[in-house]
């Protein structure tokens, strides 16, 4: 069944003027329609209805993939009270005994921690089979060579891709057009202006190809 997804505000993510109480929607894996949302009701009466606080806008780029997915370790929950719940870098990562297995699980819970910030796709060349599988099952594309970087100020690497970016900036294309792949992320505040000030951390929805992969409960 078709899924019409809708928001108060949705940003195109080129020069298209945002659409208030806009819509997209989604069937199978693909978009049939964009728009204002009691004209794609009216179209597809039949068609669920998906209701999502704040943004709809294109899908953002973390330019960082190898450097938070390759150079990082993503502690599993249960290892919350040994090693915390940050990403270890550096000296603590070297500490850590890393086969395969573990930076695959690692590339895993990197990924969804992506998906939670409204992420559907990284940059940068990734080298490790597991960490590969991981990008690929989940359904992020990845680019190469890697776009311009942002980074926040003290030049780290982020799981946030607003960090140092305009929203703009980070989104991966405009909103796909009819017949394109389903891919765009929900964020929970009022305009473009508050995505950049609050950031990622306010995505509650991300779909990829057309299936609901992150939402906020």
């Amino acid at each position: 069944m078709p899924t019409l997804h809708v928001a108060e505000l949705l940003v195109p993510g080129d020069r298209r003027p945002s659409v208030p109480h806009g819509a997209v929607l989604v069937d199978g894996l693909t978009v049939a329609a964009v728009g204002p949302y009691e004209q794609l009701a009216a179209a597809h009466p039949t068609a669920r209805i998906r209701r999502w606080p704040g943004l709809l806008t294109p899908g953002l780029l973390n330019p960082h993939g190898p450097e938070l997915l390759e150079q990082a370790y993503h502690p599993d929950p249960r290892e919350a009270d040994e090693l915390g719940t940050a990403p270890l870098v550096g000296k603590a990562l070297a500490a850590l005994p890393m086969t395969d297995a573990r930076w695959g699980a690692s590339a895993r819970r990197g990924v969804q921690r992506m998906l939670a910030h409204g992420t559907v796709a990284v940059a940068g060349e990734l080298r490790r089979a597991a960490v590969v599988a991981a990008v690929r099952r989940a359904g992020l594309s990845v680019t190469f060579p890697r776009a311009a970087p942002g980074t926040p100020s003290d030049g780290s690497p982020t799981l946030d891709p607003l960090a140092g970016r305009r929203p703009s900036e980070a989104m991966v294309t405009p909103f796909p057009g009819e017949g394109t792949t389903a891919t765009f992320a929900v964020f929970d505040v009022a305009d473009e202006a508050a995505l950049g000030e609050r950031g990622a951390v306010t995505c509650v929805a991300t779909v990829v190809a057309g299936r609901l992969v992150y939402r906020r409960r």
